[in-house]
């Protein structure tokens, strides 16, 4: 948990007027006693209205709310770049929600800030048109990798053979030209990598359970290690 995540969760805590410990906080952020005491020293400093001490507890005064949420210069420019991104690469739903997002938080920018949004002259256009079923197929896996649900799909390999497979969706990737989808594929007992314009037909099956051996993070551990041990780094997973 980044630092800046774990005050604004110390602060959701103390709300309410709670005595709360430092254990208590220790213990729910997975982190050590010194650690709270050092970020709560931090907290009050800056302003926050928590009182009390180490070895008796904390706790913050009724009425206190964190100021509003403001971005830098630099993040604006990430922000209307990234959403640029999504228009031109992403979905159709991740398309309309993303302009939205950037629409919300330049209602909430001072003047010049909006000003800097206005001039970003960072821009996207796909180097191959992608079809709105295309783009509608990328929000139904995403959704299905949240869900955490089962794929029925129809691919087809280079040479234009389909087959069927039955898949744990777990992450995407964009590469610049298509997206791909990393799952672990029932047939194969095995991670495989499936490029979404190939999938010819989708349907979302049963919900699957956690398991840590086919996981993203299990797949990123196996790549991080072959690339290690290659010297062309290529990637193994197959489709």
């Amino acid at each position: 948990m980044r630092r800046a995540d774990r005050l604004f969760q110390i602060v959701q805590y103390l709300r309410g007027g709670r005595l709360v410990t430092a254990a208590q906080l220790a213990e729910r952020l997975e982190v050590s006693l010194r650690t709270i005491y050092r970020d709560v020293a931090d907290l009050i400093g800056s302003g926050v209205p928590i009182e009390g001490e180490a070895g008796v507890g904390y706790i913050m005064r009724d009425g206190y709310d964190l100021p509003p949420l403001m971005f830098t210069r630099d993040e604006i420019v990430a922000l209307v770049a990234g959403a640029r991104l999504i228009r031109a690469w992403g979905g159709l739903t991740m398309a309309a929600n993303a302009e939205e997002a950037l629409a919300k938080i330049e209602t909430v920018l001072p003047p010049a800030l909006r000003t800097r949004a206005s001039e970003v002259q960072i821009h996207a256009f796909a180097q191959r048109s992608m079809t709105d079923a295309e783009r509608a197929r990328l929000d139904r896996v995403e959704e299905a990798i949240h869900a955490r649900l089962r794929l029925s799909l129809s691919y087809a390999d280079e040479a234009g053979v389909v087959t069927g497979r039955c898949v744990r969706p777990l992450g995407l990737f964009f590469w610049g030209r298509v997206w791909t989808l990393v799952a672990w594929c029932e047939l194969r007992d095995d991670f495989r990598t499936f490029r979404l314009d190939r999938i010819t037909e989708m349907t979302e099956e049963d919900r699957f359970p956690a398991d840590r051996d086919k996981s993203l993070a299990r797949f990123k551990v196996m790549q991080r290690a072959s690339h290690a041990s290659s010297d062309t780094g290529a990637n193994p997973i197959r489709t």
